[in-house]
């Protein structure tokens, strides 16, 4: 029996998009968009967001739908996606939700608390003991009560330092501990999942291939575009991966060689991470080991004998 939800969550360029699009034709599936970063309506090229002849193929769902200026959580994201899930449901159709967010297979499959509000004051402070302590020893104070958020938030996340710190402050509770407390999205038997894993070398050197060939498609025009509405720096998408390098050679501070090179080393350090995250995370979830479409596609239906024609 096919389940009602299918989950592909995998490191960036690790071919989510085509399997998901080769799965919604196998099964006559809707996409959901489990990604932070593919959210936003700005950054199309830089996050690697389904081209519209992509998302032409099957309906795709919360992609580019999010103005930059809005910044959304974790929470907020379940419950725009969980509703989604619901309107695909009552159509009879089944939901491909792929992404390279972990936290947000996490809120679906494990759940996701909900946390009292922060009291300003106490956002305000958090926020000043930052830029005041400098990252490593405010991630170590939080670290003597929240190890885990600790180890799982990525170097330079600010914002979600700050967030994990001021929940401990208002609710004298570990981040962690209010998220584990949840209650799964979607239900245990509607779901079946796979992580994309692919050998770290092909994966990095396709990471390289996919920002250069984003210079020639015109990524530095929607850099531009960006940067020219002088957001605030602590919203999520301007921590887009490679925004900052591809920023700076717009200001004339590097060449657009050392910029690009600059952005593919913090890719291949952010598909690291995302694998990482997923071996501690997702460690029961059957690995898919190949890069290459054709072999992805078979190693997925070898998982899943009933696609087989």
């Amino acid at each position: 029996m096919e389940p009602r939800i299918w989950l592909i969550a995998g490191p960036t360029a690790s071919g989510k998009s085509a399997l998901a699009l080769r799965l919604a034709a196998a099964v006559g599936g809707e996409i959901v968009n489990a990604d932070s970063m593919q959210l936003y309506a700005d950054l199309r090229l830089l996050t690697a967001r389904p081209s519209p002849q992509e998302e032409a193929q099957a309906p795709h769902h919360l992609f580019g739908t999010v103005d930059a200026a809005d910044g959304w959580s974790v929470g907020r994201w379940l419950r725009a996606a969980t509703a989604v899930l619901d309107e695909i449901a009552a159509r009879g159709r089944p939901a491909i939700v792929i992404g390279g967010t972990g936290l947000y297979f996490r809120a679906l499959t494990v759940g996701l608390a909900e946390i009292p509000q922060v009291p300003a004051e106490v956002r305000a402070r958090s926020g000043e003991d930052y830029d005041r302590m400098g990252e490593m020893n405010f991630r170590g104070r939080l670290g003597a009560v929240d190890p885990a958020a600790a180890a799982r938030i990525a170097p330079g996340d600010r914002q979600r330092l700050v967030r994990a710190w001021e929940v401990y402050v208002a609710t004298e509770t570990p981040l962690s501990d209010w998220q584990g407390n949840g209650r799964p999205a979607i239900a245990l038997g509607s779901w079946r999942a796979v992580a994309l894993e692919p050998a770290r070398e092909a994966l990095y050197t396709r990471c390289d291939g996919r920002l250069a060939g984003m210079i020639e498609t015109g990524v530095l025009d929607e850099v531009a575009a960006l940067m020219a509405r002088n957001l605030d720096a602590d919203l999520p998408l301007m921590k887009a991966v490679g925004l900052r390098e591809f920023a700076a050679h717009l200001r004339g501070e590097t060449t657009l060689a050392a910029a690009l090179a600059a952005a593919q080393q913090e890719t291949r350090r952010y598909a690291k991470r995302q694998t990482t995250w997923m071996r501690g995370q997702m460690a029961d979830w059957p690995r898919l080991t190949e890069l290459d479409p054709d072999a992805q596609w078979r190693q997925f239906v070898a998982l899943n004998p009933a696609l087989t024609p």
